[in-house]
């Protein structure tokens, strides 16, 4: 039965892209300033399929490694660099108008979203997610108001401690809130509850995003043509469940790979393209940078898909590449502009994919494996 699996390593980019400057991000290389400043630090299966090799054609270099799996590296073209943008786009509908982003929400929005909530709001501004608890956690306990901020993605973030609103409490607000966020093209509304005490806030595993509803995508076209479109972690977030037929919720990295192994063990009854995203690159490492925690996560992927491609047979094709880069050196919290790794298990044996003009070009692949309209997608296949 043909399936394909596409793996989102989030924010894992490869070089500052050729538009970086624009964004405040020339110069930011998430894997490469991984290699250069953690000790030991080896990805020995990836780099042997030819992580390496997509590391050197983003840097304008040919390669000069062997690599088991075809390999490229792809280019953004959609005026922006959050999840929501780069995901919409690796399924075949870049962004020509970016999302509306805020430092700080206008007087008038913020009252329109407490009226449709019901809450009255305390923040209100761009803050890392885990600065704004020790900023704000405290008041929040006293006060029993959710916390309302922001980051350089068009976002609005509300956070609140699961013992004073509770998680379903907390995405009723956001559900109200995804309305007014449609009309001023804000990407995701995202529910960020959190436990602990004042000092010892942390985040917990309860997140949900609210995203705007895409264009058509391929994940269209395949649920069209009866086949199984399974998301793994937020991917049915990211797409408003749009195209998708199952959504699997995860709980961070190894959970995702753990849920990768259980759909493979299944065989379903027709075709069936996983598409996963891990989402612990980003959201605990990149964000706050950490590069050894980073590192980290890397190897702990890097072994598990070494036991991941042998298991692979002719019909399974397996594409792994990332949605943007967050590099953990680079200065501030935000998303960094970048290239990002393209490597494929393919029929044919590996070659070179080249550097690909954008993320679509993975919805055109898709497309032309199930044997599906490519109507309303940009992009070009690569197989």
């Amino acid at each position: 039965m043909k399936q394909a699996l596409l793996i989102i390593l989030d924010s894992v980019g490869i070089g500052h892209a050729p538009d970086a400057a624009a964004f405040g991000d020339e110069g930011a290389n998430t894997l490469g300033h991984l290699r250069e400043t953690i000790p030991g630090f080896s990805l020995p299966h990836l780099d042997a399929a030819g992580l390496v090799a997509c590391e050197q054609l983003a840097a304008g270099r040919k390669p000069d490694t062997k690599a088991t799996l075809s390999h490229g590296c792809l280019t953004e073209r959609s005026a922006g660099k959050d999840t929501v943008t780069g995901h919409w786009e690796i399924a075949g509908s870049p962004l020509e108008v970016p999302f509306a982003t805020h430092t700080r929400f206008p007087d008038a929005l913020v009252a329109e979203m407490e009226l449709a909530c019901g809450v009255t709001f305390i923040g209100n501004y761009a803050q890392s997610g885990t600065v704004i608890l020790d900023e704000l956690g405290v008041e929040h306990l006293r006060t029993g108001h959710p916390i309302l901020y922001t980051s350089a993605d068009s976002v609005i973030q509300i956070a609140a401690h699961e013992s004073v609103i509770p998680v379903e409490q907390l995405h009723e607000i956001c559900r109200r809130c995804r309305p007014i966020a449609d009309r001023e093209r804000i990407g995701r509304v995202i529910a960020r509850p959190f436990e602990g005490a004042p000092g010892a806030f942390r985040r917990t595993a309860n997140r949900h995003d609210f995203s705007m509803r895409p264009p058509v995508t391929v994940l269209n076209h395949l649920e069209a043509a009866g086949i199984e479109t399974i998301g793994v972690g937020k991917i049915s977030d990211i797409f408003s469940s749009s195209g998708i037929t199952r959504s699997v919720p995860t709980r961070g990295n190894a959970d995702g790979c753990a849920k990768i192994d259980e759909l493979l063990s299944t065989q379903g009854s027709r075709p069936r393209l996983t598409f996963t995203n891990l989402v612990d690159f980003d959201s605990l490492y990149g964000h706050r940078r950490d590069p050894p925690g980073y590192a980290r996560a890397l190897v702990g992927f890097d072994t598990w898909f070494g036991e991941l491609a042998p298991r692979l047979d002719a019909e399974a094709l397996l594409i792994i590449t990332a949605d943007h880069g967050n590099d953990p050196t680079w200065r501030g919290t935000d998303h960094t502009r970048e290239r990002v790794p393209l490597l494929v298990k393919m029929p044919g044996g590996p070659r070179s994919l080249g550097v690909r003009d954008t993320f679509a070009d993975v919805a055109a692949s898709l497309a032309e494996w199930f044997g599906v309209s490519t109507e309303g997608l940009s992009g070009k296949s690569f197989l």
